[in-house]
Formats: structure tokens, sequence, C-alpha cells
């Protein structure tokens, strides 16, 4: 395997990320203060690699897929990941996460409702104008009614910290020594304006929020929440990045991008999955052996007309009912092939 490498796609943690080279001098930046590192991958990452943790290291990418993952990486460039449904393509997001030890992956799944203000953070204008309100029509405590419950109006900017969460881009774009992980899934499903309105956010690795700009002046550092559930200081309203994030979009071919957001990216298409790759995902998530026990299943999913489209979740369905339905005799093994067939029903029939 090449030393360049910094992810080399063998699903074991390594140290990697700590050589990773400095960024090019177009992509340095420097913001602070630095961040505590996030929590470590959560269930929905152990998920898509599979149940037996131990089994991730068949889940192998291509050497495509690895060089131009790594190219994201020395770049910090983000990297758009084109597929059939099924493919493997978010999953790589969580893959580089598990490998490099980056911890929790932050996930944005895209709608044809999502803004960038959706990514970025959310502030809860009404919830502030209540307690506000409560808080200066209320009596006078006693002091130590005071103590449990304090007066929101009493912390810098009048307590607005309180009520501004960073939203899954917001968080990742946040100052860290090593880069977050971002998965921000189907973006082909968003409203048109969305790709042309993260070109400045991906470019400039920072965005401001107003409502923190205009009390910059008597609260120039405020605390607010994080998609993490932390709570993470804000310098001067604007967050800006140290270590740019690792960006993983993906798209199912249902649109085109706008130039400006393709020329920003690293472009990787993962090819719909062949056998061996099949046989790797189903040993992830059934064990050794399950590839060879399952044959025919992964026969059947491949046996499609010209143009089917099938996702892996379906393989990986009709393996697990397989599997814990214990067909043996020929009365079930008909029964097997039957339902099977049904639930890898290609997703472009509705008959």
């Amino acid at each position: 395997m090449s030393d360049w490498l910094i992810y080399r796609g063998a699903g074991a943690p390594h140290d990697g990320i700590e050589h990773l080279p400095p960024p090019p001098p177009w992509r340095d930046f420097d913001g602070g203060p630095l961040v505590a590192p996030p929590a470590a991958l959560d269930p929905s990452s152990e998920r898509r690699l599979g149940v037996q943790h131990r089994e991730a290291s068949h889940h192998r990418p291509g050497e495509t897929e690895r060089e131009l993952v790594n190219a994201a990486l020395y770049l910090r460039r983000p990297l758009l990941v084109t597929g059939a449904p099924g493919s493997g393509k978010s999953t790589l997001a969580h893959s580089v996460a598990y490998e490099l030890g980056l911890g929790r992956v932050l996930g944005w799944p895209v709608v044809s409702r999502s803004t960038l203000r959706d990514g970025l953070y959310d502030y809860d204008a009404i919830g502030r104008l209540q307690d506000l309100q409560i808080a200066r029509a209320a009596p006078a405590a006693a002091d130590d009614e005071a103590a449990a419950d304090p007066d929101p109006t009493d912390e810098p900017g009048g307590g607005i910290g309180r009520y501004i969460r960073l939203g899954p881009l917001g968080t990742a774009l946040l100052p860290a020594a090593r880069p977050r992980v971002l998965l921000v899934d189907e973006l082909d499903k968003s409203d048109i304006d969305l790709p042309n309105d993260l070109l400045n956010v991906l470019e400039e690795g920072e965005f401001r929020i107003p409502e923190l700009e205009r009390l910059a002046g008597s609260a120039p550092e405020v605390e607010v929440l994080s998609d993490d559930g932390a709570r993470v200081t804000v310098r001067d309203g604007r967050v800006r990045c140290h270590a740019f994030p690792f960006i993983v979009l993906t798209s199912n071919g249902e649109r085109d991008f706008p130039a400006p957001l393709l020329r920003r990216c690293i472009h990787l298409h993962i090819p719909v999955p062949d056998k061996e790759r099949l046989a790797a995902m189903v040993r992830a998530h059934f064990g050794e052996g399950a590839a060879e026990r399952y044959e025919a299943v992964i026969d059947g999913f491949l046996d499609r007309e010209p143009g089917d489209v099938r996702a892996v979740d379906q393989l990986f369905n009709a393996i697990h009912l397989t599997q814990k339905a214990g067909w043996t005799d020929e009365d079930e093994e008909e029964t097997r092939r039957r339902l099977t067939a049904e639930l890898m029903r290609p997703l472009d029939r509705t008959r």
C-alpha cells in the first residue's frame, strides 16, 4: 500500500491523521479558540460498518475510492460522492471517521425544504422573548431561589447563547485540532438554491451569526450549544474552522450540480457493487463465512435486467430473513426463493 495514504480503507483504527501534511496555503484556516474533541463514534456508525465490529475490516473501499478520499483530506476539499442508492456512499464517511479516530459523524439529511441556515444554526427567538418576559414580570425571588433559577438576562448578551444551537454544518466548522466528519446526505433532494448557497461557506470555511455580531461590543464571547450537545464559545459572532472538516456530499444522481460547486469538490463515483464487494459487505454484517453460505441470495441480487435499480439494503434484508427463519426442507426453500425475490424487487418497478 502506498505510503502517501492517510486513509487506508483497511477497517482498523490508526493514527494516520497525525501524519496529514499541512494544507495548501489557500486552504489554511486559523479559527479559534479550539473546541474540545468530539465524542467517540456513535451506534449509527457501528450499524453502518457492521454490527460485528471485528468484521469491519471486510468492508474495504476500492483503490479509486481510497485515493480520492485521501485527495480530499490532503486538499481540504469536500468529497462529492455519487452512485446508485445503497452503493455505500454514506458508509464512506463513517468508515473514515472510524479508521482515523475523528469521532462522531455529523449528519445533515437534506430534504426539499432544507436551507443553508438549517445546516449552520438555529435561533429560538420566540423562546428567548418568552423567557425574558417571564423573568421581567416575575416578582423578586428569594436569594436561594434566584441562585437555583438564574435570570437569563444576567448572562453575557442577555443569555442569547441559550437559544442558539449550531447545526451539523455549523458544528463541523467549529475550530478543532482535528477535522470533523460531516455527511451531507442526498444533496440532490435539495431546493435548487442550496448547492449555490453552500459555495461561500465551503470556500471560506466560516460563517457569521448576525444575532451574535450585533452584541459583539458588549458580549464578544458567547457560549452556544453545538450539534453534539456541548457548550462551545463563539467569538465576535463568527465561526471559523481551524482544521477544515472532511465533508461528504452524497447524491443519487437525480440532478446536476452547478459548475462552481463541482469546482470546489473532489468527485467520486461509486459503481454498482460487484459480487466480490457484495460478499465483503455481507461478511461485515453477518460474519465470516456468510458470503459463502448465502451465495445463492447474492447471485439472485445480481441477476437483474439492464437498468434495474436495487439497493444493498434489500440484499441484507433477504439474508437476515433467510438466516432467522431457518428454512431447511424443500418446501421452505421455495418460500425462501419467493420471499427473497419479493424483497429484492427492483426499486424502479411497481409491479
